[in-house]
């Protein structure tokens, strides 16, 4: 199992001593940073103490290897989402892992408001092949979905057409013309919309 109060400790935004003193009772940065170094043997005990100070489920603060990560693979802004130059890890929402499958999610995080889209919102998405049963390409029809175009960049929006080989996308921009993707080699769904209140 592999410790991971630092990710989750940098993706909220908080320091060693931040997290130290929100412990209860209040530890110091030292031990914290030993936890999450290993150095010191993270218990149980000490997992409830860290989780309630991050405000999450403890049982996310530690994973097998083996474990798929949610990765945030791109950003929307006024245009085209646009490909991270490095992919980053996503703290999965214990919603969505209670309701996985195993399979890896991605995810897109908005940098500028978007249709119903705000900066901040990060989309959890599920990917799919487009050669899958219909059932599952079915299910995306009508739903936001990501997919990837080539040249590493991607197209979002509404999959509103599928023919073949070829899928149509209207982009969650207001204005832009139906974009037509001929044989993906895969469909990310929309599954939640997580939103920083």
């Amino acid at each position: 199992m592999i410790n991971r109060i630092r990710e989750i400790r940098k993706a909220k935004g908080l320091t060693l001593s931040d997290l130290a003193e929100a412990c209860d009772p209040p530890t110091t940065a030292q031990t914290i940073g030993r936890l999450e170094t290993g150095m010191r043997n993270l218990s149980i005990k000490w997992m409830d103490r860290i989780g309630t100070a991050i405000g999450v489920d403890p049982e996310i603060l530690v994973r097998s290897d083996e474990q798929p990560r949610a990765q945030i693979v791109a950003e929307l802004g006024l245009s085209d989402p646009e490909a991270l130059s490095a992919p980053r890890e996503a703290i999965l929402p214990t919603e969505i892992a209670a309701q996985g499958d195993g399979a890896a999610m991605l995810v897109l995080e908005v940098t500028a408001s978007v249709g119903e889209y705000r900066p901040g919102d990060m989309v959890w998405l599920k990917q799919i092949q487009p050669d899958e049963a219909g059932s599952a390409v079915n299910r995306a029809m009508n739903r936001d979905c990501l997919i990837p175009r080539p040249g590493g960049r991607f197209t979002f929006g509404r999959l509103i057409d599928r023919k073949g080989t070829m899928v149509g996308i209207l982009p969650s921009q207001a204005g832009n013309k139906q974009q037509v993707i001929d044989n993906p080699p895969w469909i990310a769904v929309a599954v939640m919309l997580v939103r920083p209140l």
